[in-house]
């Protein structure tokens, strides 16, 4: 072959290649009887829908690809030093290039991975090979449409709507980590004729996902019990893709082609851009409506439920999600978090085993508020209007702080212990504790508890196999639609009153839906008077609700942030104990000397706003690009 391919055609040929050649001999074996033509695969929707389910096993579980697990690459996390093989450590070097795997050699990320596949394999799957194989699977598939003969019009729908979604999800997380791209909506042939398909930009690359996103919306029902082909997996289809998710991720891919940094790729302002992000509330808009009319299964999780969007125990491997999860991938075997990511918060050798642990920042945490709703001003300092006292730093906080984050004094062990280490029972996390062990523990004074139960620990057996744990973060969830809904009618409509037209919600009606789940006090007036106050709460809620769920990284992005103090800072909290801990209560603790210390600067430039292609594929001809600076 003398001619060169783009790098998405090179990408396919060779993963399909790759799977070809892993069936090579049980296909030589067959008969010729045993052959089914094209013909007879799409013909019907049993066939059709078989060879659409294999893109829903494209979908990599960054929750458990690993032993233990990196996905946080904001300001939020830190991991603790014993080791530095993750993509945060090398983010947090300035090193970009190691999400690719080439510069991964322990093969623990969940970006790429040189043994990518759609088994059942956690540590096979990755978002830059699959990503790129479901794109031409699904171009496949809807190319061989009219093959589907023997079918009603709700089967044609489904298939459709299904290979529309995976073609624009794929593109849309594609284009969130590396700008525009070339949109593939044809199935590029195999022969090697040079096709230099160059890059679009962001806005363009987007416009042609949100066409794929919307035309799935349509064809989808809001719930396949509902179906007459669902009825044949009655309480089995909520991972199958409807028009939730496609709602869902239309408007994301909106909200996120007007952003600022998208902005500025395709049109030089780093303003947002207003007319997508009208269209992107008025997407979500219809999801919220159609979800509080009751005609979709979507609902909050009350707040003492709260944990079962990221995790179950003791319900029989149950996956997490409940009523709140819209998009979840499949979870590739029972007892897989188990293994790694149920311990890689607790410090060990105090609790569990284990030397990777990613700890909360304490300039991450000073982001939950007090549970008024007003914000932290300044760790160090009272503040009369939020009551918040800096010799009770955790008292009367947000209730979503006490739910995802242990403080010093917390109870960590419920059970028995040996009585020579029974003072770890309760968060030893003051300067100098048990607790603050920067290779093995906490380096920040804080552990991040949201997605394991109190009782993940070597005494309690709380992540032991009889207690079924189960950890798995949705890529989004109904309080992300909420809150994302009231950053895009904001800067659509211009104000925190801002709404999308026959919605009853306002921006700031969307927030404090999600606060009153959680009993927060509602966004105080003095931040609606203009658009850029109430966008320091609405960032400030993002950062709150959605914690930790692989959100941040990619919001300072596109905000244009992450390059800007304080955000390249990594903080921990020092202070000493005034007083024995208050066991029954440790909010009411009281502590001397509190204050932030750096522990890490980030040293990032503009450049850093995009990951860096693979040189391997923008080498092949001059219309596909490296991103400026790499």
């Amino acid at each position: 072959m003398n001619k060169l391919i783009t790098a998405i055609q090179r990408c396919s040929i060779i993963l399909c290649s790759l799977f070809i050649m892993t069936a090579c001999e049980d296909y030589l074996d067959k008969t010729d009887e045993s052959i089914i033509s094209e013909d007879e695969a799409f013909k019907n929707f049993n066939n059709f829908q078989g060879y659409t389910e294999e893109l829903y096993h494209c979908i990599p579980d960054f929750t458990n690809a690993y032993w233990t697990n990196s996905w946080n690459w904001g300001d939020d996390e830190i991991q603790s030093t014993a080791r530095n093989f993750h993509f945060v450590c090398k983010i947090d070097d300035g090193n970009f290039w190691g999400w690719q795997s080439e510069f991964d050699g322990w093969g623990a990320g969940w970006m790429n991975h040189p043994n990518a596949a759609t088994d059942d394999d956690r540590f096979n799957k990755d978002l830059w090979n699959m990503g790129w194989y479901g794109i031409r699977k699904a171009n496949l598939g809807l190319a061989n449409m009219e093959k589907m003969t023997d079918a009603t019009l709700e089967e044609r729908n489904l298939v459709k709507g299904q290979l529309l979604f995976f073609r624009a999800w794929f593109h849309f997380q594609f284009m969130q980590y590396f700008g525009g791209l070339p949109y593939i909506d044809m199935v590029i042939p195999s022969s090697g004729e040079s096709m230099a398909m160059e890059r679009l930009s962001y806005q363009a690359c987007a416009e042609k996902a949100a066409q794929d996103f919307r035309e799935a919306a349509d064809l989808l029902p809001t719930d396949w019990d509902l179906t007459t082909v669902g009825a044949n997996t009655l309480g089995k289809n909520d991972l199958r893709i409807n028009k939730i998710m496609a709602l869902g991720y239309l408007g994301k891919n909106l909200l996120w082609a007007g952003s600022p940094l998208m902005n500025q790729e395709s049109t030089g302002s780093s303003t947002y851009n207003a007319d997508l992000c009208k269209r992107a509330a008025d997407a979500f808009a219809e999801l919220l409506q159609l979800c509080e009319n009751g005609e979709a299964p979507y609902a909050l999780l009350p707040f003492e439920d709260y944990h079962e969007n990221f995790y179950t125990t003791g319900q029989g491997w149950q996956i997490p999600g409940g009523s709140e999860a819209i998009f979840r991938g499949p979870y590739y075997g029972a007892n897989g978090s188990n293994w790694g990511t149920s311990k890689q918060y607790q410090p060990a050798p105090v609790l569990a085993d284990g030397d990777v642990k990613f700890l909360p920042t304490a300039n991450y945490v000073d982001n939950y508020g007090m549970a008024n709703g007003l914000p932290i001003q300044d760790i160090t300092q009272a503040d009369a209007e939020s009551g918040y006292d800096p010799e009770y730093p955790w008292k009367d906080r947000d209730p979503r702080f006490y739910n995802d984050i242990v403080y010093d004094g917390v109870k960590c062990v419920k059970g028995s212990m040996p009585e020579d280490v029974a003072g770890d029972r309760y968060a030893n996390l003051y300067s100098g504790g048990s607790y603050r062990n920067i290779g093995t523990g906490s380096r920040t004074g804080y552990l991040l508890y949201k997605f394991i139960p109190i009782t993940a620990n070597k005494y309690d057996d709380g992540y032991g196999w009889g207690n079924n744990l189960n950890i798995h973060i949705p890529w989004m969830r109904l309080s992300d639609v909420y809150l994302m809904y009231a950053e895009a009618a904001a800067q659509g409509y211009g104000s925190s009153a801002g709404q999308s037209p026959g919605y009853a919600r306002t921006a700031v009606d969307a927030i404090n839906a999600v606060r009153d789940r959680a009993g927060v006090g509602h966004v105080a007036a003095k931040f609606l008077g203009s658009l850029d106050d109430f966008m320091g709460e609405v960032r400030r809620e993002r950062a709150v609700e959605l914690a930790f769920e692989r959100h941040r990284f990619n919001d300072l992005r596109r905000w244009l942030l992450l390059i800007e103090k304080p955000y390249t800072l990594k903080k921990s909290v020092e202070f000493d104990r005034a007083s024995v801990i208050n066991t029954d209560d440790p909010s009411q603790n009281r502590v001397m000397n509190i204050r932030e210390e750096v522990i890490l600067e980030r040293n990032f430039s503009s450049k850093h706003y995009w990951l860096p292609l693979k040189n391997s594929d923008v080498n092949l001809y001059a219309e596909f690009p490296q991103n400026p600076g790499w």
